[in-house]
This record gives C-alpha cells, structure tokens and sequence, in this order.
C-alpha cells in the first residue's frame, strides 16, 4: 500500500493577532512567521508604505548629498593648507609627494589622496579662495565635476554659473562638459521677447532664462538645409540631443500637429509642454531670416492651443520662433504691443559661424592661405631640383 504524500507546510494564523506562520508554532516562543497578503491589509496601508519608501529614498539622498559635500569641504581644507605652505614655506612638489605617501600610509582605505589629487586640491582651494561659497554652492557637486569646471574654466564668475545650473538641472560630468564646451552661459536668456510685458514677473524671469539665442543644433552636420521639414525630421530624429539643447523641462508633444480653424488646415511645426513653467510651448522653425508675418502666423497657433489644448491650470502659452538669422529692432517693432509671449531667436549648426567684426581683415582669407601653401610648395621643389 503506497503511503500517503506528505501536505506541505501552510502558513495558517496562530497567536496573538492572527499572524501567519510557516510550520508549527511553540505557543508565543518559536515560530516561523510570514507575511500576509496585501489584500488583506486594511485601507490606506498602500499609501503609508509609499510614504515610508519615499521618506527612506529622502533620507538616504540626504545622507549621500551629505557625505559628499563634507569630502569637498574636507578636500578643499587640505588643498587651503597645501596652499598656504606652499606660499609660506615654499613647498614643492616633492613635498606633496611624501605627505601623499604618510596619509595613504596613515588611511589605507581612503581614496583620493594620491598627489594628482592633492596638487587638484590645491588649485581648488586657490580657484575658490571663499570657504563660504565652496560650502553654499560648490560642495553640493561631485568631485569630477568640480574638476572639470577648474579645467575648463578660467573665469570666476562663470564657474559659479555652471557650478548653480549643474545643481539646479542635475547635469551630469558628460552633460556639463557639453554644456561648457557649447557657451551655454553666453546664450542662456538671450532670446528676443515680450515676456516683461505679457507674463507675470516670476513667470517672466523664469521663461527668460528657459531660452537662448543663438540654439546649436550641431548634430544637424554642417551643411545648410533648405527646407524646413527636413530640419524638423532631423530634430525628431536626434530628440534627446534636441531636447538637451532646448533646455530642462521641455517635454516632447508633437511634430507638424494637424489645427482646423474655419475651413483651413494648420500645422504646428513642433509643440512641447514646460513642465517648469507649467504651459504649452509651439515652436515654429524658419529656415529663413526673420520676417514680421512670421509672428501673425504664430499668434494663430498660440491662440489654437490657449483655447483647444491649454488646462485652467496652465500657464499662457508660450511661442518659440526659430530664424537663420533676425534683426533686433525688427523684431522688437513685431513684438512690440502683441499680447501673447512670444520669443525670437536664431538657430546655428556651428558655434562660431563667422568671424567677429574685430576679427574680421586681421586673419588669412582661404585663398590667401591656398596662395601660401602653394608658394612654400613651390619653394620646395626648388630646392630639391
């Protein structure tokens, strides 16, 4: 006769409280207890665990952010008193050698103290002579970052400006270095427009700086596209280094959305949603200079989105006209008494596409440079005749 198969153990409720255990259970001194299903959990325990989870991300952010602002505190100390030594008492670099020696010796495992680190130490402290800057602003970013801000930086001013937009953006090392090698500080709220005049003052501040002119759109290559649906599918196509030039907040709607008004087609080049400035934003591309129709054609579409697409809650929204190049008091006359936001600005594939004016006749042209070339050609071959 086969014997019968052995049940497997079932959690089953037992002590005080109902709780579930796994086997059997010893009165209140030995059991193995286990959890019992969410669905049996009373009403609003869902909501407690994510509030739990989150004030647990919270503090262990905190508590991350804290570490590292005490090590770029700390390191900044160190290179402060290599700083001063080295001023005082003439120490050189064989002497940051074997005090990167002792305190290796002294912390094995601390990492960071090589003499590389120790003369970038010392710059640091020399780049940021004022403890109270490095600690309200500077300290909040890694170390790598804060090296890349001292190699790539000279001025002052502008570090402290790429130090404050890493923070507030969270760029990351690659992201800023981008951002550096691009000139963002010199055309981050350039952009010609009404806001002053058509948002209310924090909104206006706030959309000031959300654009720039000129946009780089260096991925498009360097030729120079002639039509403005090939510009538009390249964009799309590239839509993370898109939305990365654009700037934070910009979220990605569509491309060449269909409007009906009346009995007429419209489409709107492309349209985003600011999730900063909590509105629409229609952007129109040129691939043209500036012209003042330019402007009625938007204001259709700001009108279209205010009143099929806009929340009660949104802000206005907002117009982005994007020229090849545009004529500052043009624009200000176009712009000049419009209700609705709008900005104008140009839009390049290169950084730097002509000279400046104070430049311009004090270097070679080309076929000043070919007509060298080929006069030391010609030398040459004299020679070895």
């Amino acid at each position: 006769m086969a014997g019968r198969k052995k049940k497997p153990d079932v959690p089953v409720p037992t002590g005080q409280g109902g709780r579930k255990s796994r086997g059997r259970v010893r009165g209140e001194e030995a059991s193995f207890p286990v959890a019992p299903a969410r669905t049996e959990q009373p009403a609003g325990y869902a909501e407690t665990l994510g509030e739990i989870k989150r004030r647990i991300q919270e503090e262990r952010l905190r508590v991350v952010l804290s570490a590292n602002s005490a090590m770029v505190l700390l390191y900044w100390d160190i290179g402060r008193t290599i700083l001063v030594r080295q001023e005082r008492e003439g120490w050189g670099a064989r002497v940051v050698d074997r005090l990167s020696e002792d305190l290796r010796a002294a912390y094995p495992d601390m990492k960071g103290l090589s003499p590389r680190n120790l003369k970038y130490m010392r710059a640091f402290a020399a780049a940021w002579p004022e403890r109270e800057i490095v600690q309200r602003v500077v300290a909040q970013l890694p170390w790598r970052q804060n090296l890349a801000l001292l190699e790539r930086l000279q001025d002052p001013e502008t570090r402290l400006w790429y130090a404050g937009q890493t923070i507030r953006n969270g760029w990351s090392q690659t992201i800023l270095r981008l951002q550096m090698d691009r000139g963002a500080h010199l055309r981050q709220g350039k952009a010609i427009s009404n806001f002053p005049a058509t948002l209310p003052p924090a909104d206006s501040d706030m959309a000031v700086q959300a654009f720039k002119d000129p946009y780089l759109f260096d991925f498009l290559g360097t030729a120079d596209p002639r039509r403005e649906r090939e510009v538009e599918q390249a964009l799309v196509d590239h839509i993370q280094r898109f939305l990365l030039e654009l700037g934070s907040g910009f979220a990605f709607v569509g491309r060449q959305v269909l409007v009906e008004v009346g009995d007429q087609d419209f489409y709107v080049d492309l349209l985003f949603y600011h999730l900063k400035l909590r509105c629409y934003v229609v952007l129109e591309l040129k691939t043209v200079p500036f012209e003042p129709g330019f402007v009625g054609q938007l204001n259709l579409y700001l009108s279209a989105v205010d009143d099929l697409l806009r929340h009660p809650d949104d802000g206005p929204t907002i117009g982005l006209l994007l020229c090849r190049s545009r004529n500052r008091i043009v624009v200000e006359y176009a712009l000049r008494s419009l209700e609705r936001p709008v900005g104008v600005a140009e839009w390049e594939t290169q950084l730097v596409s002509r000279l400046p004016d104070n430049l311009v006749g004090t270097l070679p042209t080309v076929e000043e440079l070919e007509a060298e070339l080929a006069e030391v050609d010609g030398t040459a071959e004299e020679r070895h005749r």
